[in-house]
């Protein structure tokens, strides 16, 4: 069963959207408002998704989303009048996985969150990639600069030098790029 962290700041609507959830067969966590620090409350109730009503999402919402999505990321829906795609798009690159503009039906909702969760992993998988190019790419920085520093220091080619860093690599059980930090912090050490 889903954990769901339902934060509402439209009073009139908090009970037919806690009845479609519950009659949906959601477990339903209430917040009060948005006045409340999200993140420090999704700490505390570790929902699956987070479902946030609002007649119109302002910048104190994508605050709380934005905080939310760098913190701990979850799946983010939210319910709302707001027709205008400018705030649709400010509210998706704040992170919320689903932008879903009026109507709450219970055979919606599943559907509805199948989606977001779905979006959710998926965004989830691509910021990995690129958080692990973006490593790949520095520690081939940080190699070519010790192969560099080595190639003076050795009077060596480009090719000696990187022969040079993996079998020192080798010989100590490390990777290139380890061998590549020590060559930089010996050659900042003896300046």
């Amino acid at each position: 069963m889903l954990r769901i962290l339902l934060i509402d700041d439209t009073q009139n609507k908090l009970g037919r959207l806690k009845a479609a959830l519950s009659e949906a067969g959601f477990e339903v966590i209430e917040a009060p408002g948005l006045t409340i620090d999200l993140p420090a409350c999704v700490e505390t109730v570790r929902p699956d998704v987070v479902l946030i009503d609002t007649d119109s999402p302002d910048r104190d919402v994508m605050e709380q989303v934005v905080l939310l999505s760098r913190d701990q990321p979850r799946p983010i829906v939210l319910f709302t009048d707001e027709h205008d795609p400018a705030v649709m798009r400010h509210a998706i690159q704040a992170g919320v996985s689903a932008y879903i503009v009026e109507g709450i039906h219970a055979a919606r909702l599943q559907p509805i969150l199948d989606v977001a969760m779905a979006r959710f992993e998926s965004d989830q998988a691509l910021k990995a990639q690129l958080l692990a190019r973006d490593q790949q790419l520095a520690e081939r920085k940080r190699v070519e600069q010790a192969k560099g520093l080595l190639m003076k220091m050795k009077d060596c080619n480009e090719e000696q030098a990187y022969t040079l860093m993996r079998r020192q690599a080798m010989s100590r059980q490390q990777k290139l790029i380890q061998v590549a930090e020590q060559i930089i912090a010996m050659h900042e050490m003896l300046g």
